[in-house]
């Protein structure tokens, strides 16, 4: 009588791994949901977190953009060009930092079970998503209290949330499996939190850096290479319309950048997968 023996591994290119992401959805909406549950627990404000945070980073750009006397654009107030750059930015580093580690925060899940790992970082992002969608509300008291109306490309305002969300995906993914090998990384991502908060366009308009004649080109292009001032300078003129301009050939490299990102990061996840359960 002849034995068989059944291997349970991630899929390979020629297997059905994208169509177990879909088989296994009701285990990413449980990490989801589980995420959301936690989150805030044992807190004396709970969920009032997601708007103190953005409402705290808000405050500091604006003293730092006030204190160094940074370009506003005409008819818009500086605690509005910094909220309308704070939000994407905190969904960013918040997706980032919380992808970054997923994989070794639920160790004990990936060395039980098969499933698609891909599922852990994606739900952590979709957590992130929500209290994105949060401190929303903080753009829309501020415009209120400052009577602004925003104009029709408040419409393309999904697209640029797309465009956070695939970076953060990417770089999240990139770092994330790095980090299962080496665990240095957890004292690297919050540096590179810090220091991606510094050169992007928070407490700045890029119009102070692309119309500013005494930068070189040079300058410009590898302040371009930042994928978040695509995403930020997007928000801005969706939300602020006329009163701020989206600079093309900046925005295309950032969205050329970002998509390299996506790319890499699932081709170096995938490639590290198999070894996830042994390493972790």
């Amino acid at each position: 009588m002849s034995k068989h023996r059944i291997v349970i591994e991630p899929g390979t290119e020629n297997s059905n791994y994208w169509k177990d992401l879909w088989n296994y959805r009701g285990l990413f909406y449980f990490l989801a949901w589980r995420d959301i549950l936690v989150r805030y627990k044992q807190t004396v404000i709970g969920v009032l977190w997601s708007v103190l945070k953005p409402l705290l980073t808000i405050f500091v750009m604006w003293f730092f953009g006030w204190l160094f006397h940074s370009e506003v654009p005409q008819g818009v107030s500086r605690v509005l060009l910094v909220c309308t750059a704070t939000l994407p930015w905190q969904f960013f580093s918040s997706s980032f930092s919380e992808a970054s580690g997923s994989l070794v925060a639920n160790s004990n899940l990936l060395t039980k079970v098969y499933f698609p790992r891909l599922i852990v970082p994606a739900s952590t992002v979709i957590v992130c998503l929500i209290d994105f969608f949060i401190s929303f509300l903080i753009l829309v008291v501020i415009m209120i209290f400052t009577q602004f109306v925003p104009d029709w490309r408040i419409l393309w305002l999904p697209l640029f949330l797309l465009l956070a969300l695939v970076t953060a995906m990417g770089t999240g993914l990139y770092i994330a499996a790095l980090n299962v090998k080496y665990r240095d990384f957890r004292y690297i991502i919050p540096f590179i939190v810090q220091f991606g908060l510094y050169v992007s366009p928070i407490a700045f308009s890029s119009s102070a850096i692309y119309n500013n004649p005494s930068l070189p080109q040079f300058v410009k292009f590898i302040y371009s290479l930042n994928p978040m001032v695509g995403v930020i300078d997007g928000f801005r003129w969706c939300i602020l319309g006329g009163s701020t301009t989206l600079y093309i050939p900046g925005f295309l490299m950032s969205i050329g950048i970002t998509v390299m990102f996506l790319f890499v990061g699932i081709w170096y996840f995938r490639r590290m997968e198999k070894s996830f359960a042994d390493v972790i």
